[in-house]
């Protein structure tokens, strides 16, 4: 499938945030209750639509253990996006998401855009972690904020697809230099801006099991 731009991303956080289940979600459009830890990373692509474009987006779905973060470390470089995930009824994924954004801002491109992602608002009543919080922290960084349902598929979509609207923006604005592939912008083999509007819809390859989740 041609396609202009391919976008290359990372999804980063704890253990059993939901991190797999997001990727599942969005490249499959399913959701797996129950499902191995990732082991390094896992991997699914997916084609969206943005301004008339085809864009590709590959999504490398790392593991959140402490055992795996030099593995972890080395995909950041070469990614244009990142969701920075936490577990909305587990306060501690909240606070650790310092470590997490303090390591991707030293291992990855200065302008990587990083989408925060408060994962599980479907478990309202266990929530242990409010929205207000999560918006302050993302306003304090300088990140993209969104709360999201593996689970109920809420906003999952608007997560993947919001972090490859800010990326292409930057491109049209000169931030990244689309010729240098270590930026995690690819130009497609059929760069063209004819035809290829069809909506936000196709899916591609699907990742593989992975990422204790909800």
């Amino acid at each position: 499938m041609a396609y202009a731009y391919l976008f290359k991303y990372i999804i980063i956080g704890d253990t059993g945030v939901g991190k797999s289940c997001l990727l599942l979600q969005f490249t499959d459009k399913r959701f797996q209750p129950v499902h191995d830890l990732t082991i390094g990373v896992e991997f699914g692509a997916r084609m969206i639509t943005i301004d008339g474009k085809q864009i590709k987006l590959q999504i490398w779905d790392t593991a959140g253990q402490e055992a795996f973060r030099s593995i972890t470390r080395s995909y950041y470089r070469g990614a244009a996006g990142a969701l920075l995930v936490y577990d909305i009824t587990r306060r501690d994924t909240f606070n650790h998401l310092t470590t997490w954004l303090e390591d991707a801002r030293q291992h990855s491109n200065s302008n990587m855009v990083i989408m925060l992602i408060g994962n599980k608002s479907d478990l309202e009543s266990r929530r242990e972690v409010k929205k207000e919080e999560g918006e302050a922290f993302a306003r304090e960084h300088g990140l993209v904020f969104m709360e999201t349902s593996a689970k109920t598929a809420a906003n999952v979509e608007e997560a993947f697809i919001n972090t490859a609207k800010e990326i292409y923006e930057k491109i049209q604005e000169g931030v990244f230099d689309i010729n240098n592939e270590a930026n995690g912008i690819k130009i497609g083999p059929q760069h063209s801006t004819a035809g290829g509007a069809s909506g936000a819809g196709g899916s591609g390859a699907g990742g593989a099991a992975g990422g204790g989740c909800c």
